[in-house]
């Protein structure tokens, strides 16, 4: 019996499964997306306690998707990230290429929490707009990178840039209706 994973060279038998090597991977790949997930989890420490209060009585543009969207669109693009990263770091982190391209997904992750903060802690639209381009900045970095080291890990950053851009078009929209 053998388990082939889509978009990936690993392809697990039960004689595989008693490999080290084997629990190294689902290692990597359950830190990786339980990375991201936390990163979420403390950015929500920001979002949750605003929404019923300082969000509802700012003006949003017409466009601006229901609030109820925001966490399963958060959770699955946390989950994409956390599968790309663990495609590069599972290459190690002595192969050319893998330090500095999970240095510009950490930075772009700590960019992605600071937001929440900016925008909603703060209930600034314009400090969370300068935190938005910083962040899209890392993020295409982050993909660059990625795609220079694994294809599906590039890939897998694709929905998350396109989020953050209408993230920011949000973002600073929110930020001229209410300035």
């Amino acid at each position: 019996m053998s388990i082939y994973v889509i978009g990936s060279s690993c392809a697990f038998s039960k004689e595989s499964v008693m490999n080290k090597s084997f629990w190294r991977e689902i290692l990597l790949l359950l830190t990786s997306i339980v990375i991201c997930q936390f990163t979420g989890f403390i950015g929500s420490l920001a979002t949750t306690p605003n929404i019923l209060t300082w969000y509802t009585t700012i003006t949003k543009p017409s466009f601006t998707p229901p609030n109820w969207i925001f966490f399963p669109v958060w959770v699955s693009l946390y989950l994409l990230m956390g599968i790309s990263a663990y495609l590069i770091w599972r290459h190690g982190l002595r192969a050319k290429g893998t330090k500095s391209a999970l240095l510009l997904f950490l930075i772009q992750l700590i960019l992605n929490g600071f937001w929440s903060f900016a925008f909603f802690g703060l209930h600034s639209p314009l400090f969370g707009g300068v935190i938005i381009v910083l962040l899209w900045l890392a993020i295409l970095a982050t993909v660059v990178a990625f795609f220079r080291r694994s294809l599906p890990a590039g890939i897998l950053l694709l929905p998350y840039i396109l989020w953050v851009t209408f993230a920011g078009i949000l973002n600073w929209s929110i930020y001229i209706l209410n300035h």
